[in-house]
Order: C-alpha cells, then structure tokens, then sequence
C-alpha cells in the first residue's frame, strides 16, 4: 500500500494492554501492515502469536515476521522482514519460493543496493531519528532516505523513532511509508494513533 504504514509489535511496549488488542485496535485505524518481531519467544510462542496476528490482519493489512521464514510460512503470513546481515534473498527465495515478500532492513546506501540488486521488495531503512530504546544511537536523518530513493524505485519504510511530529519529513523525502512501534502501541487510544499517522502521510503524499 502506498502509504504504507506498518505497526511492528512489541509486546513490553503496550502499556500494559494485551498485544493483540493493541493490533486490533492498530489495523482497525487503518494499520496495513503488521511485522510480528518478538524476537526472545521460542518457537512454538511466537507461532502461535503468528496464528493470532494472521487471524488478526486477514483481509485487512499485510503481515510479515521479522526473520523467522519458517514461522512465516506456517502461519500464512505475507512476508519475511530480513534483517541486514539476515539470510540472502536468493537463498529464502529457494525456500520459499515466490510465495513470500521479502523486506531487507538497511543502514546504508550501499547495503540499499545490495539489497535491490538481490531482490528485495521491499526495503526498511533505519534508525532515521533517535528512539526511546537507544536514545544516544546514531541516526540518519530522511537525508539517508533520500539517497536511497534517488539510488532505487523499490519502495521504502522509515523507521527509527517515526511519530506524528516527524513523519511527514520522511515522506517528503521520498519513503513509502513508515514502520512504528511506540507511535500507536503507547499511546492511550492506538487506533487514533495509527489514523493520525496515515492521515499525515496521505496528507504529505497529496501536498
């Protein structure tokens, strides 16, 4: 979808409220991805989240699982979010065939070539302004942004500390949309959360 803005879970990051309430609430306020990364669950937890989140999004947005092809094509998700330095492309395609979207997370320009020249669908590029988790990390800024979008036409996702004083820059700068965790999970209300956010990317995108 362009916007695309997609919820990524975190399950200590709900305030206290059940995570599939939270996503629930996400895809009900137009939420049309939603990335399952749960990354301490064995398998068999994180499966049957995977079951839920499908049950959940059916119909409604796009799901994905970070990494985890296998819990992917069990659950009869949409797509795998491959991290950086994550499985080749080429190698999950042998797996999986072309029944997956493939995401690649990337830092730079260089592995945002890397990526498009592999076959990426998607690519999701981070960490564009500091974030809660890591407030003294380093940032890119939508300049990074930018230099990916002049370099590839495979769509992009900003993430990194994305929220509805800032998302808008990232769309001016040429992304297809956002990937968020605290901007809707934390909030009191996640399905306003999530259709302020869409309504000021639309808005961007129209400008």
């Amino acid at each position: 979808p362009d916007p695309t803005l997609c919820f990524v879970t975190n399950r200590e990051q709900t305030g206290g409220r059940p995570l599939d309430v939270i996503v629930e609430a996400a895809v009900d306020g137009g939420v049309n991805m939603v990335q399952l990364r749960e990354r301490d669950l064995p398998g068999g937890h994180l499966l049957n989240w995977a079951f839920r989140l499908r049950k959940i999004t059916t119909g409604k947005a796009l799901f994905t699982v970070n990494d985890r092809i296998d819990i992917a094509m069990l659950s009869g998700a949409d797509g795998v979010q491959l991290g950086e330095e994550g499985i080749k492309i080429r190698d999950v395609r042998r797996i999986a065939g072309n029944s997956l979207m493939l995401g690649r997370s990337v830092h730079s320009l260089e592995s945002a070539k890397i990526a498009t020249w592999d076959g990426a669908d998607f690519l999701v590029v981070g960490t564009i302004f500091p974030t809660g988790s890591h407030p003294g990390g380093v940032t890119a800024g939508p300049e990074l942004i930018s230099e990916i979008r002049d370099a590839t036409d495979v769509p992009i996702l900003a993430i990194g500390g994305v929220d509805e004083t800032n998302i808008q820059q990232v769309t001016s700068a040429g992304a297809n949309g956002a990937a968020v965790i605290t901007a809707i999970s934390r909030r009191p209300d996640p399905k306003s959360a999530a259709q302020l956010l869409l309504s000021l990317m639309s808005n961007r995108s129209d400008a």
